[in-house]
């Protein structure tokens, strides 16, 4: 005997043969990333006498980045008294060794006279074909003083050489690459003849590293013998013309050498923050040269000459 189905059987048989409707999607998203390239520069002006020149305005400046004007002014303010972050990098090589004690008195002195124990540091590092962290940072002055006393040339005398390139790249890369740029002044203290013949880094490297953290390079020269072929002196003045610092000889007298350490203290408490974007910036490894003038009633300028551009 067949008995007929009831209402709500049939409607529950159609439900359940129904497809299954497809689980709601969210509308699909899209992300992308737009390249921003921004050159950051930072400056010190002087005014007559020397004196650090603190009331630059944006329309007192004239910047040229490789032949062109930027393409945008993102941000222009005066950094005064903001705290210091200094490498001191001695070279302990052979060729060093007459320098060492004069180059050790300059570094003490500076660690005395200039460094403010309640906001900068430093740290201290020897180097020959390798490099070694002396004293970490710290911003206790008789510590790095204590360390600096510490050192000696000729240790490695088994691995002669003389690696700078690589020793400024690691620093920069390790040490002020933790080291917010926005905030501090980035300086290292060199004390060399300029000889590399051992590093595997480029000048090339080290500079590009060195405008990556925004790190100057103050070098302090060991004199050469007259007559000299050495390329050191060059080596030099290319490694602090392209990071914004200055070569000065250590071997100079005292009323000199109190000078330099002066204008070194008044570049970085006094300096000008630039950032931009370039008209024409081609993600190639370029080197772009910058011009940047001032009014003529301000005496100089301290900058650094260039940059390289990102290769990606």
């Amino acid at each position: 005997m067949c008995t007929r189905p009831k209402p709500w059987m049939i409607f529950l048989f159609l439900l359940l043969a129904l497809p299954p409707r497809a689980p709601s999607q969210a509308p699909p998203t899209y992300t992308f990333t737009v390249p921003v390239d921004e050159v950051i520069l930072t400056f010190h002006a002087t005014g007559p006498q020397g004196l650090p020149a603190n009331d630059l305005k944006l329309n007192d400046l004239s910047l040229i980045d490789n032949g062109l004007p930027p393409r945008k002014i993102l941000e222009f303010r005066i950094m005064q008294d903001f705290p210091i972050h200094a490498g001191i990098l001695i070279d302990t090589s052979e060729s060093m060794s007459n320098h060492l004690p004069g180059d050790r008195a300059i570094a003490i002195e500076f660690a005395q006279s200039l460094l403010r124990q309640q906001t900068d540091q430093a740290y201290l590092m020897d180097f020959g074909r390798l490099s070694r962290i002396q004293q970490p940072w710290t911003g206790n002055s008789p510590e790095l003083v204590a360390s600096l006393r510490r050192i000696s040339t000729g240790t490695e005398s088994h691995t002669a050489g003389t690696a700078i390139f690589d020793t400024i790249y690691r620093t920069c890369l390790n040490q002020f690459g933790k080291i917010d740029p926005v905030t501090s002044r980035n300086v290292i203290l060199l004390f060399s003849d300029g000889e590399d013949n051992a590093s595997s880094m480029l000048l090339k490297d080290a500079v590009d590293m060195c405008q990556r953290t925004n790190t100057a390079i103050y070098a302090f020269r060991a004199q050469q013998k007259p007559g000299s072929s050495s390329t050191g002196p060059q080596t030099l003045t290319d490694l602090t013309s392209q990071t914004g610092g200055r070569v000065f000889p250590d071997d100079a007298s005292e009323a000199d050498l109190q000078k330099a350490l002066q204008i070194i203290e008044s570049s970085l408490r006094n300096q000008y923050r630039l950032v931009y974007r370039p008209s024409a910036l081609k993600h190639d490894g370029s080197f772009h040269s910058i011009h940047l003038e001032t009014p003529k009633r301000f005496d100089s300028i301290t900058v650094r000459s260039g940059y390289y551009a990102p290769t990606h």
